[in-house]
């Protein structure tokens, strides 16, 4: 008998206990409160070309994202490497299906799949990195890196001393072409006598041939290499020779301590923290981000000891410059290497000029 009436008092309990609890319930919902601690996190998908080993671009981007978990804990990120074009697509599908509410597509090569896909999930949001095109929840994000490739190639510039200066390139489309550009301007202010010449590898991640093209512009007399590429394969060609060079991406010098002068780096963190926080509080907008190094998406990596305080000095001043936004890299007059004024003397080139660019400035020495 004892044991079946607390049997009934344990129901009784129970039972006022689940009243309790839905009451409270039901207050919590009138007054609106934060969500519980085990709440589903936001899913944020990252599509990289290579991998954070490359030392490079997915290094940089990498470095980004782990930015964004650490600023943001209500998020979750995904990750996919070494993804090709041709697989881009799928990839980008799989995030979506995922349930991935942001997805950074990074790389030029991801555009129109990143715009295919997008038409098929229109509640995620899109941006993919490099291109120019665009949809209603597709945006576009990149840095004015043509800032800091100027800086570098003050320093080219000042360091030569056979007045050569090679450069190891990816691809001849606007975005190599404008950092070929503006690397050489900045070489060209520095010491007018000195050429860039270029070797195109057709390659983003091949520190094989990468570092063979900066052989071949060693060999020519070069005595600084500079490179768009996603390797340290140049920097360490030029270090076994016991030259000079400008790393990209990321700050390169623990990888070629004895050659990088510099690096022209990204910093991707605090744009992807301010993209989320967008994406969340509902005022995100399709635009092309073109991001300036006045906000800190790209700068220069430290100096090695090997920059003089002259070249300081140099670089610096042409940083406030940009930076106070009373001048621009591309400012005329400006010829091309064919010499027909291309940008005449005050003026500046647009955004859409210098998004398109084909040319190369009077300079720049292509190898064929």
């Amino acid at each position: 008998m004892l044991r079946k009436f607390s049997k009934l008092m344990l129901v009784v309990a129970v039972l006022l206990i689940a009243g309790l609890i839905v009451a409270g319930c039901g207050q919590k919902k009138a007054q609106e409160p934060a969500p519980q601690a085990g709440a589903e996190k936001m899913k944020v998908g990252f599509v990289y070309i290579g991998t954070p080993g490359d030392a490079g671009w997915t290094f940089a981007h990498e470095k980004g994202r782990q930015q964004l978990v650490a600023e943001m804990p209500d998020i979750e990120t995904k990750v996919v490497e070494n993804v090709t074009d041709a697989d881009a697509e799928r990839v980008i599908t799989q995030l979506a299906e995922e349930g991935c509410k942001v997805i950074f597509t990074t790389s030029f090569g991801f555009m129109d799949p990143t715009i295919n896909v997008a038409a098929k999930y229109p509640d995620v949001v899109f941006m993919h990195c490099s291109g120019y095109k665009t949809a209603p929840n597709v945006g576009t994000y990149f840095g004015r890196m043509y800032q800091a490739r100027y800086l570098t190639g003050l320093i080219a510039g000042k360091a030569t001393k056979s007045n050569l200066i090679g450069y190891v390139a990816a691809f001849p489309i606007p975005e190599v072409i404008r950092g070929i550009d503006a690397f050489a301007l900045g070489v060209k202010k520095a010491n007018p006598d000195a050429k860039v010449r270029v070797v195109w590898t057709n390659t983003w991640f091949d520190p094989a041939r990468e570092k063979q093209a900066a052989q071949a512009l060693l060999d020519a007399g070069a005595d600084v290499i500079a490179q768009h590429q996603d390797t340290p394969g140049p920097q360490q060609a030029a270090e076994a020779a016991g030259k000079l060079s400008i790393g990209y991406n990321s700050d390169m010098s623990k990888l070629a301590p004895k050659a990088v002068l510099t690096s022209a780096v990204w910093n991707w963190g605090p744009f992807y923290v301010d993209i989320v926080k967008q994406v969340k509080e509902g005022t995100w907008t399709n635009k092309q981000w073109w991001v300036p190094m006045s906000e800190g998406i790209v700068d220069l990596a430290p100096y090695s000891d090997k920059v003089t305080d002259e070249m300081k000095q140099l670089v610096e001043a042409e940083k406030a410059r940009i930076i106070s936004g009373e001048w621009d890299v591309f400012t005329g007059p400006i010829k091309d290497n064919k010499g027909e004024l291309k940008v005449p003397e005050g003026q500046r080139m647009s955004d859409a000029d210098m998004l398109s660019m084909e040319w190369f400035v009077d300079n720049v020495e292509v190898v064929k």
